[in-house]
């Protein structure tokens, strides 16, 4: 007998995808979260802004860290993109990762970027981030966007061509 591959916690396409990527339910690779969490913590921008660290976003790097997870289908109301796990994507954001934070009343940290996908190259689109209860938000040119509650949430609906709400002050 063959153990069944797909996990129930993600959709087929989606599962699929990590699968493709190098997940398994159970990956963790702490060394790696613990490397990123001190190069962020050692990085003060120039104005003097540091990164915020907290369990959510190492236990996001520890699972699906260094991951380059590319959709398996082109999306259902949006195009669907690339995503790559790695925070220090965002080493230079501190400050506009602490305003945002500021401004949702919690702290934020890097998580990753999302990659439009355009023929057989990529173009960084957006930021991913984190906050401390695992919400998880894209920054780009045109603004900043909810991606769901949690990161599996937000992989589903980057994977999947879900669009995103908006961020907005009022």
């Amino acid at each position: 007998m063959h153990p069944d591959r797909t996990s129930t916690r993600f959709p087929a396409p989606v599962d699929t995808a990590l699968r493709a990527a190098g997940w398994q339910p159970g990956r963790r690779n702490i060394k790696q979260a613990e490397y990123w969490a001190d190069t962020l913590r050692d990085h003060l921008s120039p104005a003097g802004h540091r990164h915020a660290l907290f369990p959510a976003a190492v236990e996001a790097w520890a699972e699906f860290g260094a991951l380059h997870i590319a959709p398996t289908d082109p999306g259902h109301r949006i195009a669907a993109a690339t995503v790559h796990i790695d925070p220090l994507h965002g080493l230079h954001m501190a400050r506009t990762l602490n305003d945002l934070g500021r401004a949702l009343d919690t702290e934020i940290s890097p998580l990753g970027q999302e990659i439009t996908t355009t023929g057989d190259t990529g173009e960084p689109q957006a930021l991913l981030a984190i906050d401390t209860t695992g919400r998880v938000y894209s920054l780009d040119h045109s603004g900043d966007w909810y991606l769901g509650p949690d990161l599996d949430h937000a992989l589903v609906a980057l994977l999947c061509g879900t669009p995103p709400l908006r961020l907005t002050t009022a």
